[in-house]
């Protein structure tokens, strides 16, 4: 405990279980819903006006509350009542909610806890719904659960419908995987991955890191509809910082896709049943064939499949045109049958001469007809200065040329793959 004595809730920190113990020691650690406990964290800063009434309602829930208080300075914390489910742990100034949620991760992990539950103390967050979120659990306890947070028709700010799509869109290319709300609080995690990950936020950008590096730990995530409501409570009861936060949440974006992006496997802590229907090993060729062949689920996969083959083909990455695009595919979580035999289309010779032809044209203003274009060659010094000229002009035509050909293909298979999915589903 960080309180003085003479602060009146620290007496309700100490209703700890005293039979604590550790429950995700090992790597294969197998969670069922036998050896399931679920704690509800709520971290709190400044929350005076909502606290009380969200801690009352989660402990309606049956489960056990751990109030995380982020250096409040409000007095919200002398208003929570003496409870056998309820604890209140904290420190006296504030470090951030990601802190707070790493804090509390690793007291529930303590004291023998297999899950938490977090909500957040403005208001905006529905605790009776906390079910929703064991119901997933239950279903799969290695697992992310995200509350998707159903916006009503008005009285949503502008930015956090923004902030949604923008964060669903580069978590989808951090991890492959197309989320509807990443932005959402109100979400469920298994204790064993605060032990297992290492993460460096401390702030909002918490959330953000913790639930992409689950994902490549090897953990599904789930998703259940969660309400929301917005007034000017609990706009008020945020503390989210428009520009400092923002700025923060992009600096961790940055900094996952250059990682998603190294080929550098990434470690894996957790084997779920997600993670063995997609992987691949020679051992096992006819069943890693029927793997690729049934990769891709919905027409827009199927779509952008093929355009990262043609995106990635028509590069300059001599022969290693298979290799990245198995790479990209894999971490996108595309289907890489297709995207590997859509780079076919960029073979020699039409696609290396047309990018020729347009690195010469921007270059030199003008397309490269004949031999003569390129002037005079007597000797082999002045061959090889043609060539390094022509090779530069490849270059850097193929760059220009990898983005229109990946989108013109996208426009010409749309409709079809549309019709065909839509014929394959009735």
């Amino acid at each position: 405990m960080f309180y003085s004595k003479t602060q009146k809730y620290i007496c309700i920190g100490f209703f700890w279980r005293s039979d604590s113990r550790r429950t995700n020691g090992d790597k294969k650690t197998m969670l069922t819903e036998q050896n399931l406990r679920i704690l509800i964290v709520i971290p709190t800063y400044n929350n005076a006006g909502t606290l009380l009434d969200i801690t009352l309602r989660a402990l309606e829930s049956g489960y056990d509350v751990l109030v995380f208080n982020d250096g409040s300075t409000d007095g919200a914390m002398f208003v929570l009542p003496a409870h056998d489910r309820l604890f209140i742990e904290g420190w006296e100034s504030n470090q951030g909610k990601g802190a707070a949620l790493l804090a509390a991760a690793n007291k529930a992990r303590n004291n023998g806890y297999t899950h938490i539950i977090t909500m957040d103390a403005d208001g905006q967050h529905d605790p009776a719904e906390a079910r929703k979120f064991v119901a997933a659990i239950e279903d799969n306890p290695l697992s992310i659960v995200l509350g998707n947070r159903v916006f009503p028709e008005t009285g949503v700010p502008g930015s956090s419908r923004f902030g949604r799509r923008f964060s669903n869109f580069w978590v989808w290319v951090c991890t492959g995987l197309r989320l509807k709300d990443t932005q959402s609080g109100y979400r469920a995690y298994p204790v064993a991955l605060f032990e297992r990950l290492s993460v460096s936020a401390r702030h909002y950008n918490f959330e953000i890191e913790i639930l992409v590096k689950g994902i490549w730990a090897g953990l599904d995530t789930q998703q259940t509809d969660v309400s929301v409501k917005y007034s000017e409570e609990t706009i008020k009861a945020s503390h989210f910082r428009a520009v400092a936060d923002n700025a923060l949440i992009s600096i961790t974006y940055t900094a996952l896709v250059i990682r998603n992006f190294l080929p550098i496997p990434h470690k894996k802590y957790f084997e779920t049943e997600e993670r063995k229907k997609r992987k691949l090993s020679i051992k096992t060729p006819v069943k890693s064939l029927k793997r690729l062949l049934t990769e891709a689920t919905s027409s827009q996969e199927i779509i952008i499949s093929a355009m990262t083959g043609i995106f990635i083909g028509t590069l300059p990455l001599f022969f290693m045109h298979t290799v990245t695009i198995g790479f990209v595919a894999t971490r996108l979580r595309l289907n890489r049958l297709i995207a590997i035999n859509m780079q076919h289309f960029c073979a020699p010779p039409f696609v290396p001469v047309l990018a020729l032809e347009a690195g010469y044209f921007i270059l030199h203003g003008k397309l490269l007809w004949k031999m003569s274009d390129l002037g005079n060659i007597h000797t082999t010094r002045e061959l090889w200065a043609v060539a390094g000229e022509l090779f530069f002009e490849y270059v850097a035509g193929a760059i220009i040329l990898a983005p229109l050909l990946a989108l013109l293909c996208g426009l010409i298979i749309y409709l079809p793959v549309k019709a065909l999915c839509r014929d394959i589903k009735t």
